[in-house]
């Protein structure tokens, strides 16, 4: 390949990034110009000062291990909730009399405060990583029962109809009838699931694990250092963000290719 035709090619890969970067740098350049305007750099401190930090961290490895502790548990409660959530809310969707039994429950779950789910997991399974992935994932689980609920609700029966007069087989009901009409469903739970969850996951850490995001965010905040507060905070959201664009986008792309584009 030629050296132009090369460059070409880069350019075209990398320049629907370029007014994501362009934001992130909007947002940096304004985060420093209130840092300077502060001036208060133990209480708000720049850009640099919480670089700074990150880089130390991880040139020492914690950085790089307790993001990854948290990461573990975030992605076991995402797969854990989407699993029984998305099973739960077809199955309620599908079914009125399942429904009316079972609202009640998803509704008492839904306004239980998150805290109050952390603290009884701990109590009654002990301060281990079973109580955490499961304290996190209970929290999720509703959200994603009322969200493939609906989604089930607003199948299309003609195509189910049309799929037992052709005699589709179970498994191919579920790939060509069920899962692209649920897809979009299934895309907002993932979605809202991941920004809930990692939260969530912050204060189960920060209450019951020696280890993770959320238990050096506790430890920074035991010595009054916003700068590493930020920097753990910050290193996290900039995962989240990594596994949005490099992930969630187009595996969701992927998944309605089928769809006609807008113009």
């Amino acid at each position: 390949m030629r050296p132009d035709a090369k460059a070409g090619r880069l350019a075209q890969l990398f320049r629907p990034a370029l007014p994501t970067l362009a934001s992130v740098g909007g947002l940096i350049l304004l985060w420093w110009v209130a840092a300077v305007l502060t001036e208060a750099p133990r209480h708000f401190p720049g850009p640099q000062a919480v670089f700074a930090i990150m880089a130390a961290e991880t040139a020492s490895g914690a950085l790089p291990y307790h993001l990854g502790m948290t990461l573990l548990r975030v992605v076991a409660a995402f797969v854990l909730a989407m699993a029984i959530g998305s099973a739960i809310g077809i199955a309620l969707g599908l079914s009125r009399r399942a429904n009316r039994f079972f609202d009640p429950w998803v509704i008492l779950l839904l306004n239980v405060p998150a805290l109050v789910v952390i603290v009884l997991a701990y109590i009654w399974v002990g301060l281990n990583e079973i109580a955490a992935i499961g304290a996190i994932a209970v929290n999720k689980i509703p959200n994603v029962v009322v969200t493939l609920r609906e989604g089930a609700r607003a199948l299309d029966r003609q195509l189910s109809e049309m799929a037992t007069v052709y005699r589709f087989s179970r498994l191919d009901r579920l790939r060509h009838i069920v899962l692209p009409q649920l897809q979009p469903y299934l895309a907002t739970a993932s979605r809202t699931g991941l920004s809930l969850i990692w939260k969530i996951a912050l204060v189960v850490e920060l209450l019951g694990r020696s280890n993770g995001v959320g238990f050096q965010i506790a430890t920074y905040f035991s010595l009054f250092d916003v700068a590493g507060i930020l920097a753990y905070t910050l290193a996290f959201v900039a995962v989240m963000l990594v596994a949005e664009f490099a992930l969630v986008q187009p595996l969701e792309a992927r998944a309605t290719r089928w769809r006609p584009r807008a113009a």
